[in-house]
């Protein structure tokens, strides 16, 4: 525990869809003061993200969907390209990955690669992403994907040549951010 926070205070706000709280607590600063702060958090579990990508083709297997808080912030038509993900439901991450690879993009994979793991938006979020990627080929193609119907999902399986993807950073087709961390992983890595 941190001995720098003291009287820890939670209330649940919201439990919704998920958990937000509202939590109150003092805080010791560097100054040797103890300072009074309250912050939200919204509880939404922990998940995982992986990068499907071919060698000999060179490409990578994105998703597009719907992604209504990007709608309500100014994303003209909502839709986002993503790397594949998913919350871990009680899983581990590598068995959830494996598992909303193939309900997403129908690719069954049996061996991924944990590349990292990171808190997404610290200040406001309390999830932690950990991040896989895996070779893909044709044979490995078990259904069409595109989601689980009961959980609302759309999604469309996109294949995109590694170099079009990585500029599609830079024209903001590409703007999620475990999608823009794992495509440059694959860059830094030479994984393509």
């Amino acid at each position: 525990m941190n001995e720098r926070v003291r009287n820890l205070q939670t209330e649940i706000l919201s439990s919704n869809w998920y958990t937000l709280r509202k939590v109150n607590y003092e805080y010791l600063k560097n100054d040797g003061t103890w300072q009074q702060q309250s912050r939200e958090a919204y509880d939404r579990g922990n998940g995982a993200a992986i990068l499907l990508y071919n060698k000999e083709q060179q490409t990578v297997i994105l998703t597009r969907q719907f992604r209504m808080p990007t709608y309500i912030n100014g994303n003209e038509n909502g839709m986002m390209i993503e790397a594949c993900a998913g919350l871990l439901d009680k899983d581990n991450p590598e068995d959830c990955i494996k598992r909303e690879t193939e309900e997403e993009t129908g690719y069954k994979v049996s061996s991924v690669k944990k590349v990292m793991e990171a808190y997404m938006s610290p200040g406001s979020v309390t999830e932690i992403l950990y991040f896989f990627a895996a070779e893909y080929a044709r044979e490995m193609k078990a259904t069409d994907g595109g989601g689980i119907e009961h959980e609302q999902e759309d999604i469309e399986v996109l294949e995109i040549k590694f170099a079009e993807a990585l500029k599609m950073i830079e024209s903001g087709e590409i703007k999620d951010g475990k999608t823009i961390m794992l495509l440059q992983y694959a860059a830094l890595h030479k994984l393509l």
